[in-house]
């Protein structure tokens, strides 16, 4: 129960942080070069919403297969759709995703949104653990790069860390590229 405060006081922090933004051109910039070396590979973005850092300068900069994520169910894995510019739908949660029309694919690169993060690169996301099941699933299928996107100010304190969070191995700022200790 204690983690579960925390958490929410963690997230509550890293959200409020996150509607301060930081530099929109630093921020492409740096998640540019952190997927450079991903060229050719299935890349998954997002469609930002509620002050989220805006990823898609640097997808469309991507030299491979962008989709984007839709919610099937609470409790479940995300799917994820090829995205070539298409109209996007409205989705559960206030997301958007492409229309059904657009094929499913697996990523192997995903860019994450989250609530906030901490100086060990453990993810604080919104609760619903969309993402950690997600990751779980797909390196259940063999690698895949996770990297969290968020404004510097959105780091808080040790994040309480649970048997069932995902790793993130890269996280991309407004002020640089940090990589996991392996």
């Amino acid at each position: 129960m204690g983690s579960d405060l925390t958490k929410t006081a963690l997230r509550n922090a890293a959200l409020a942080a996150r509607m301060a933004g930081g530099c929109a051109d630093a921020l492409a910039a740096n998640l540019t070069a952190a997927l450079a070396p991903h060229g050719g590979a299935v890349l998954a973005g997002y469609w930002p919403m509620r002050g989220e850092p805006d990823p898609r300068p640097a997808m469309a900069a991507h030299d491979g297969p962008v989709c984007l994520p839709e919610v099937v169910a609470r409790a479940t894995p995300l799917r994820f759709r090829l995205w070539r510019g298409e109209a996007l739908v409205p989705g559960v949660f206030g997301t958007s995703h492409p229309p059904e029309t657009c094929p499913e694919v697996s990523p192997t690169v995903l860019i994450v949104p989250l609530a906030g993060f901490d100086a060990g690169l453990n993810r604080l996301g919104y609760g619903g653990g969309f993402y950690d099941r997600t990751l779980a699933h797909l390196r259940a299928r063999g690698p895949v790069t996770a990297i969290g996107l968020a404004w510097a100010g959105q780091q808080v304190a040790p994040i309480p860390v649970e048997p069932t969070d995902e790793p993130l191995d890269l996280l991309v700022t407004d002020r640089g590229i940090m990589a996991r200790q392996k």
